[in-house]
């Protein structure tokens, strides 16, 4: 008689709380979304799984690091997030995006590793992707990682591991008994999005965000992340995404995209849609129809791109669409008025163009932001001058929202690796938490870490306050009907119409938080 086969291990998706500099102002705790994609993938194959959430376990609760003097996390500490994994995992999956999360990640991966000992611990996501080998050596607590797109390369994995022979799957890092690292195959991608099943989210985790007016970009009552492609084709210096995703880009069938949101809307009663994709509108024929297919739908719900788009889809037909099916803000990313330091940057993009499609973004009363950047490695002063000044006119031609950021050379990109050898940047403690501080305080004038040699770091520091104040005052000034909207919107607390009246409403529930905590 054949023998049942034995259970799925139990897999647990952990995440540390959300570090930051003690009075940084950018402090952006949202869901977990490539948890719950790969967790989705995953239950589709019997495993069962468990979402823990540092931040989401006490939003807008601030504790000091006593170890990290400057240093707060909002959430729980490290021990309550170790606390909350069920007992009867065998598989743990760390999530660490962003690299600047690295040392607390680190601490939590070693407290982890003292309640289960004989656990198997994966780290995922882009800074495990860009530094497997330093992740590795720096966190012997950490016995794998998977690399770039990781839902089926995790799951190849848990079989794998059922039969003790993990080591051989394709996408994989690890260090062997004797030292010697291992980096098996290339970045995998999953060829086909159609296989890939919805975000799994466990009950009551999103309602926790909505309840404590947590957002990516602008905030309606139930936002909800989503996307709609997948990787990005361009290859920009400045980012890690050819590290993570390589330049495969690939759309989801447009149907399948309306159907989750139809979804979110029956089950959640959501108020909007958020579009996490790094470049979600490439294709005109695409963006096209999935505004025509979501107006055939009948789907009445606000919709943003947050994260920055590129302006060769947008035209004044599409723009028209976008906002006839409720997208209410969009964020354009030129990332430089600099035509050097875009070519030097590759990218791709020409400001004539971008700004043609601001113009007629503005014209059908979309709220806008352009994201740019100061001080990267090569750039003279008048480099950054000319994105400065590229900022203002924005801010003087009616976009909502011009903010500037200081370069940082992140793990995974070109310029990173080219600053590594040079040996500017060097991989320590101090790096990661310089990440941390660099653009998150606003008032911050001597930021630790800049890579530019032509301006100082005050220089950089006070100009990006000076001209962001200035970009601002303009909007405010020159269009006074943002003052009440701000006002009403900080008063009812009930949404916002820009990041910054997001970040004021996120100030004062933190401040809330942190006095309720403080009294208990």
């Amino acid at each position: 008689m054949p023998q049942p086969p034995p259970p799925k291990p139990f897999v647990s998706f952990v995440r540390a709380p959300l570090i930051s500099r003690e009075g940084a102002f950018n402090n952006e705790v949202v869901p977990s979304l490539g948890c719950a994609y790969v967790a989705g993938y995953i239950r589709q194959f019997g495993y069962p799984t468990a979402l823990v959430d540092g931040a989401a376990l006490a939003l807008n609760q601030i504790h000091p690091i006593p170890e990290l003097p400057g240093y707060q996390i909002q959430g729980v500490p490290l021990s309550e997030v170790v606390a909350a994994v069920p007992a009867e995992t065998r598989v743990i999956g760390v999530s660490c995006m962003f690299s600047a999360e690295w040392v607390l990640v680190r601490e939590l991966i070693r407290a982890l590793r003292g309640r289960f000992p004989a656990a198997l611990i994966v780290g995922g996501g882009e800074h495990f992707t860009a530094l497997p080998e330093y992740s590795l050596r720096d966190c012997p607590e950490l016995d794998a990682i998977v690399k770039g797109e990781g839902e089926h390369t995790f799951y190849e994995l848990l079989e794998a591991f059922g039969e003790g022979e993990w080591r051989g799957v394709d996408g994989v890092a690890y260090l062997t008994s004797d030292g010697v690292f291992r980096n098996n195959g290339g970045l995998p991608r999953i060829r086909d999005a159609r296989n890939v099943p919805w975000p799994w989210w466990p009950e009551g985790y999103l309602e926790a965000f909505w309840r404590a007016g947590k957002s990516y970009g602008v905030r309606t009552g139930r936002d909800m992340p989503i996307l709609a492609t997948r990787g990005c084709p361009y290859q920009c210096t400045f980012c890690s995404s050819p590290q993570m995703w390589t330049t495969r880009y690939v759309m989801r069938e447009v149907d399948d995209v309306v159907a989750e949101i139809k979804h979110y809307v029956e089950k959640y009663a959501i108020t909007s849609l958020q579009l996490y994709d790094l470049t979600a509108f490439v294709r005109r024929d695409f963006t096209i129809e999935f505004c025509q297919k979501l107006k055939a739908a009948g789907v009445r719900v606000r919709w943003s791109l947050p994260s920055g788009t590129r302006s060769e889809a947008l035209d004044e037909e599409v723009l028209a669409l976008l906002k006839q099916t409720g997208c209410e803000y969009l964020a354009y990313a030129p990332e430089s008025g600099s035509e050097r330091t875009l070519k030097k940057i590759k990218k791709r993009v020409h400001l004539d163009r971008m700004v043609a499609s601001i113009r007629k973004a503005r014209a059908q009363g979309i709220v806008l932001r352009t994201n740019l950047i100061i001080g990267f490695p090569h750039e003279t002063r008048r480099d950054v001058f000319d994105t400065l000044f590229f900022g203002l006119r924005m801010a003087i031609l009616g976009v909502d929202e011009v903010p500037y950021f200081i370069f940082s050379a992140y793990p995974g990109t070109e310029i990173f690796r080219e600053l590594l050898a040079d040996g500017r940047v060097k991989l320590n403690d101090e790096y990661f938490l310089q990440l941390v501080s660099f653009n998150g305080k606003f008032s911050n004038l001597r930021p630790r870490g800049v890579t530019n040699r032509n301006l100082s770091p005050l220089e950089l520091a006070s100009l990006r306050l000076v001209f962001m104040l200035a970009n601002y005052t303009l909007g405010y000034l020159l269009r006074p009907a943002r003052v009440w909207r701000t006002l009403r919107n900080l008063v009812t607390g009930e949404s916002s119409a820009t990041v910054l009246e997001n970040r004021l409403q996120d100030a004062l529930h933190r401040r809330e938080g942190g006095a309720r905590s403080a009294s208990a």
